[in-house]
């Protein structure tokens, strides 16, 4: 069910970049355990933080070098004490955990989604 319709203006207004995950780490500190995240926009944007939900399908160690889609120009978000710069992306497995969205072939950082 599509929850509401927005304008197109709307959509133009959300910028969904490709990043590059350089540093992965695991953090437990918070009521759900989440994988903190140091992700590579390219030079304009440059290198962002970000706390995800991964670790049900993900290690750390894995997530080096994947790229990601992620929205980079929301407000950041207080998360426990963590700041969370960028919106990674994902879409629900079937235990209702997060897969990342991520394009087959490697492409260029900071390259926007159209």
């Amino acid at each position: 069910m599509i929850k509401k319709t927005i304008s197109y203006s709307d959509f133009e207004k959300i910028e969904i970049r490709l990043g590059t995950i350089i540093e992965a780490e695991e953090y437990n500190k918070l009521n759900k355990p989440s994988i903190l995240l140091k992700i590579d926009f390219g030079l304009d944007i440059g290198i962002k933080k970000s706390s995800a939900q991964l670790q049900k399908n993900y290690k750390s160690e894995s997530l080096i070098n994947k790229q990601v889609l992620a929205v980079v120009n929301f407000e950041p978000k207080q998360i426990g004490n963590l700041i969370s710069e960028v919106l990674v992306l994902g879409m629900p497995d079937k235990d209702n955990e997060p897969i990342l969205v991520s394009p087959l072939i490697k492409l260029k950082n900071g390259v926007q989604l159209y």
